[in-house]
């Protein structure tokens, strides 16, 4: 069986038009929770869908894009003993390892700069590796000198990685000699995994990585796609807003920048349409497993926010979609079961008959996709990483955290106010009912502490979680 392997960088689920219309079956207001802003065109992940399986409960795991890569590649919920961005370490088992011991060719395609730049190692393991160059602020150019931002420079996100402080200037100059769409990073990204597709679609057994760094900011995709959402706009052009409060922005800008977003999205889709297409011409269908997923959302005004990072894990923030397509499932299934990043290894390794580590955390989810089972856990965690009180207030309110099981959620931290939400009667997490149901909140906060001895957390991060005064009765 090959594998081949996508990720989508901050894509919310719902942006995805097949979650938004199984969501607004179930649930004519629209949760949970179904952006209001576009009716998303997105007709090549509908297909997957469709052909597939598409999980309805899928949640980021350890927050966010280089901790939820660790988290993938190893099967391990990192949040309890890495701070998260930080290098792959060389004892990790990882699964390009794994299926290499198994007589897999591994090749890893991407444009996610965080990956590899600054020593980060996430390419170990892989029989080979291109990284498409020149995303957010990678140091890739110098040249033009002289660069015109898109809007204000006040409205744009600032980053002292830069010399000049924006996170958008080095940005356009690695752009600047772009033409066509298929210089943009998505296309370049699927481009380059088609072509390798080509030249090596005769390998007895291949695991393909493509990780996509849209539609991540900067947002500047070509204007046929953002006529899509926002047609004849002439404002500014906020490409990478100042994560915060939108009061910098204008009604027409927020609007804009989600059309933006909207727009990045469906380029994503139709590339991706594109390498289905290359599957299937090179006659690789039948034994070829694919996986689709994104790492996080992106916050576009909800809550009164845009952005992420120090926001808390609202489902704008935690809920991705995850699609698969693997020739001995039937397709067409939408499963409820809760699924994470750290469930990828250990489903993947089981679909090759590859034994998985036994140091990871993540569980098959085989069972499921075969109906052997209805879940592999009843709960599920998202979190920033837990390792030093100092990460406790990264987090707005330090609300670092959010627990989730059917119907409910809590957003969670040691030194915050709990914030419990009833997800069916209020998708979009709006209305805190921690004081009415104070016997939910002790049984979610429960299921933390389980989860943290489960994962062999050290004592010195479940001690001050499970003798929280406020869950006792």
């Amino acid at each position: 069986m090959n594998i081949i392997l996508i990720v989508s960088d901050s894509l919310r689920a719902d942006h995805v038009g097949v979650y938004q219309e199984l969501w607004r079956g179930r649930n004519p207001n629209g949760g949970p929770p179904v952006a209001p802003y576009f009716q998303m065109h997105t007709p090549h992940l509908d297909r997957l869908a469709a052909e597939g399986v598409l999980f309805e409960r899928a949640h980021a795991g350890s927050y966010a894009t280089v901790p939820n890569r660790y988290e993938l590649l190893t099967g391990r919920f990192v949040c309890t003993y890495t701070r998260g961005w930080e290098p792959l370490p060389a004892h990790e088992i990882v699964l390009a390892q794994a299926l290499g011991d198994a007589g897999y060719t591994s090749m890893f395609i991407l444009d996610t700069p965080n990956l590899l730049r600054d020593g980060y190692h996430y390419d170990r393991g892989y029989t080979a590796w291109h990284w498409i160059r020149g995303q957010e602020g990678d140091r890739y150019r110098t040249s033009p000198v002289q660069v015109e931002l898109p809007c204000a420079p006040e409205k744009l996100r600032m980053n002292p990685r830069y010399s000049d402080g924006s996170a958008v200037v080095q940005y356009l100059r690695n752009v600047a000699d772009r033409r066509g769409e298929e210089d943009y990073f998505a296309p370049q990204t699927f481009g380059t995994a088609i072509r390798w597709l080509e030249e090596n679609a005769s390998r007895d057994r291949f695991f393909l990585h493509i990780d996509t760094f849209d539609p991540h900011e900067p947002w500047d995709p070509p204007a046929r796609y953002v006529d899509l959402y926002d047609p004849g706009y002439t404002g500014e052009a906020v490409i990478y807003p100042r994560y915060g409060s939108t009061d910098v922005l204008s009604d027409a800008e927020l609007h804009h920048c989600r059309a933006l977003y909207a727009a990045e999205v469906t380029m994503v889709d139709r590339w991706v349409g594109k390498l289905l297409q290359a599957v299937d011409d090179l006659g690789l269908r039948e034994n070829t497993a694919i996986f689709f997923l994104a790492d996080h959302g992106f916050v576009l005004g909800e809550h009164g926010w845009i952005g992420k990072g120090t926001f808390p894990l609202y489902e704008v923030l935690n809920h991705v979609p995850l699609l698969m397509r693997i020739p001995s499932i039937p397709g067409g299934q939408v499963l409820s079961a809760y699924a994470q990043a750290a469930d990828l290894m250990p489903t993947m390794l089981d679909l090759c008959g590859v034994d998985a580590p036994g140091s990871r955390h993540g569980r098959s989810l085989l069972p499921v996709l075969r109906g052997d089972a209805e879940h592999v856990r009843e709960v599920c965690i998202s979190t920033t990483s837990l390792t030093t009180r100092a990460e406790a207030g990264n987090a707005q309110g330090g609300l670092r955290t959010m627990i989730q099981r059917p119907r409910w959620a809590m957003l969670y931290g040691p030194e915050a106010a709990p914030r419990l939400f009833d997800t069916t009667n209020d998708p979009r997490q709006e209305h805190n009912v921690y004081d009415s149901y104070p016997e939910v909140a002790r049984e979610l906060h429960a299921a933390f502490v389980a989860f943290l001895h489960e994962v062999q957390a050290p004592e010195t991060i479940i001690e001050p979680i499970a003798s929280d005064k406020r869950f006792r009765k």
